[in-house]
C-alpha cells in the first residue's frame, strides 16, 4: 500500500484524540474566552473578532460541545492528510511525508487546542491550508480560495491578517502575475469587509475588534516610565504607579482590578487612548520597548512547555472545573445541559501522562525554523519560504502586539513542517520529469515535461 506509513501513524493519532473525547467531556473551557464565543448574541467581539462564533452558532442546533470537539478534531487530521498529499506531490517518500506531518498529528498542545471551545484549532487548519493552497499550484482559483481562507483566518484571530498581505508579496515577487494576486486580494478582503461593516453597524467604526490599542498598552506596562514618556494629561490616567521589578506579566493588565485601564471611559475612547500611549512610550523608551521583546521571545528556548508544579491553564485537569455562576448559563443554553468539563478517568488520566512528553521542544522548533529560513533560498526553494515566513510572523508578532504565549507558537508547527519538506525535499530536476508538477515562469503557472535552465517547456 503507497501510503501504509501515514496509516499507521494516523490509528495512534485518532486514538489520542478518542482518549479527549472520553476523558474530558464535553469540551475544555477556557477562562472567559470560552463563553463569549459561545454567547447566543451574536455582535462582533470588542476583544477578539467574532468568526469562531459564527461557526459556533452554525453548529448551535446541535446543542453538542462534545460535536465541536469533535469537528476540530477532524479538521486537523485533515490537515495533516493534506500536507501529506502535498508533500507527496512534491516527491517526498511516504515514510517522509509521514515524518514530517507527525508534530501535527501528536502535539499534546495541538490536541488540547482542538478539544478546547477556542478559536485556534480552526485559525491553523485556516491559515495552513490556504498556505498550502497555494503552495501546490498557483492559479486564480486557488488564489481565490487561499485568499478566503486567509480572510476567514483574519476574522477568527486577528494575527492572521498580515498573511495575506506576506502571501500577496509572495505572489508579487514570484512574478505569478496579476489574475492570481487581484483575485487572492479580492477573496481576502470579502469577509474581512464583511465583518468591518458589521462592527460599523453594530458598535459605529470600521473595524475587526476594538481592543489592538489595549493590547499595545498592556505591552508597554513590561517598561512604560511617564517620567521619561511625559504624557499629556488625557493619557496620564494610564501611567503604572507599580515599580517596573514588581509588575506582572502584559495580559494580567487588560483584566486585574490593579489596572488603570477601566478608569478611562468608553470602549472605542479607551481603546484609542491606550494605542496613543502606548505608541509614546515606544517613541520615548525604545531600548526598552525592544528589550521586553527580546525577553518574551527567549521562552522559545525553554524545553518544557509546561513544568510539573506551573499553574497555567494549558494543562488538562485532573478533576472537574466548576463554571462561575456569571457564565454558566452561557455554557448550559449552548449544550442544552451540563456544560462543565467532567474528568473521565482512566482515560483522562492516559492523556494527562501523554501530556508530559508528547511534543517538538520550542527549541528544536525554532531552531528548524531558522534552519529552514536559511537553507531555503542557498536551495534556491522559493516555494518554502512562504510557509517558512508565514511560521516566523505567527511566533514572532505577539511580543511585538501583546505578549508571548505558550498557545501563539502552536499554529507555525504544520507550517514549519511543511517548510521543511519543500526546503529539503527533492531538487527541482528530480520533479521536472513529474507529469502534473508546476512551476511559475515570467508570470505564469506551467506543467513542466522537461525542464533546462528555468524554462518549462509543457
Amino acid at each position: 500500500m503507497a501510503h501504509r506509513a501515514l496509516v499507521i501513524a494516523l490509528l495512534p493519532a485518532i486514538g489520542l484524540r478518542v482518549l479527549a473525547v472520553l476523558g474530558f467531556p464535553p469540551a475544555i473551557l477556557f477562562y472567559g474566552d470560552s463563553f463569549a464565543f459561545l454567547r447566543e448574541e451574536l455582535t462582533p467581539g470588542t476583544t477578539r473578532p467574532s468568526g469562531y462564533s459564527l461557526l459556533l452558532a452554525l453548529l448551535r442546533p446541535a446543542h453538542s460541545l462534545t460535536l465541536v470537539t469533535i469537528l476540530q478534531h477532524l479538521l486537523v487530521l485533515g490537515l495533516a492528510v493534506c500536507l501529506y498529499a502535498l508533500l507527496r506531490r512534491r516527491g517526498l517518500p511516504g515514510w517522509g511525508a509521514t515524518l514530517l506531518v507527525t508534530p501535527l498529528l501528536y502535539d499534546e498542545f495541538m490536541l488540547l487546542l482542538e478539544h478546547m471551545i477556542m478559536a485556534d484549532a480552526v485559525f491553523i487548519v485556516l491559515v495552513a491550508g490556504a498556505v498550502a493552497l497555494i503552495t501546490w499550484r498557483v492559479t486564480p482559483t486557488t488564489a481565490a480560495v487561499g485568499g478566503l481562507l486567509l480572510g476567514l483566518a483574519g476574522i477568527t484571530r486577528t494575527v492572521g491578517l498580515p498573511l495575506l498581505i506576506l502571501t500577496a508579496a509572495y505572489l508579487l515577487i514570484r512574478r505569478y502575475g496579476w489574475r492570481p494576486l487581484v483575485a487572492l486580494l479580492v477573496a481576502g478582503a470579502l469577509p474581512l469587509g464583511a465583518y468591518a461593516v458589521w462592527m460599523k453597524a453594530e458598535k459605529g467604526t470600521y473595524a475587526l475588534t476594538q481592543a489592538d490599542g489595549n493590547f499595545l498598552w498592556s505591552r508597554t506596562m513590561s517598561f512604560a516610565d511617564c517620567g521619561v514618556i511625559k504624557p499629556p494629561e488625557r493619557l496620564a490616567v494610564l501611567c503604572p504607579t507599580m515599580p517596573v521589578e514588581e509588575r506582572p506579566y502584559p495580559p494580567h493588565w487588560l483584566w486585574e482590578d490593579f489596572s488603570p485601564l477601566p478608569k478611562v471611559p468608553g470602549t472605542a475612547n479607551r481603546n484609542k487612548l491606550a494605542g496613543e500611549f502606548a505608541r509614546a512610550a515606544i517613541l520615548a523608551q525604545p531600548g526598552e520597548y525592544l528589550g521586553a521583546v527580546v525577553t518574551d521571545l527567549g521562552q522559545l528556548f525553554r524545553w518544557e512547555r509546561t513544568s510539573v508544579d506551573e499553574k497555567t491553564p494549558y494543562k488538562l485537569p485532573s478533576s472537574e472545573r466548576p463554571i462561575s455562576s456569571s457564565v454558566r448559563g452561557v455554557a448550559e443554553a449552548y449544550e442544552d445541559g451540563p456544560a462543565a468539563t467532567r474528568v473521565v478517568e482512566p482515560f483522562a488520566g492516559w492523556l494527562r501522562a501523554y501530556q508530559r512528553f508528547g511534543y517538538v521542544p520550542f527549541p528544536l522548533l525554532t531552531l528548524v525554523l531558522v534552519g529552514v529560513l536559511v537553507a531555503a533560498p542557498l536551495r534556491r526553494r522559493w516555494d518554502a519560504l512562504l510557509p517558512g515566513l508565514a511560521a516566523l510572523a505567527l511566533v514572532a508578532s505577539p511580543p511585538f502586539l501583546a505578549a508571548f504565549d505558550v498557545r501563539y507558537v502552536i499554529p507555525a508547527i504544520p507550517l514549519i513542517c511543511l517548510a521543511v519538506g519543500l526546503t529539503f525535499g527533492p531538487p527541482t530536476s528530480f520533479l521536472a520529469g513529474r507529469r502534473g508538477a508546476t512551476v511559475p515562469v515570467e508570470g505564469r503557472t506551467h506543467a513542466m515535461g522537461s525542464y533546462d535552465g528555468g524554462r518549462a517547456d509543457g
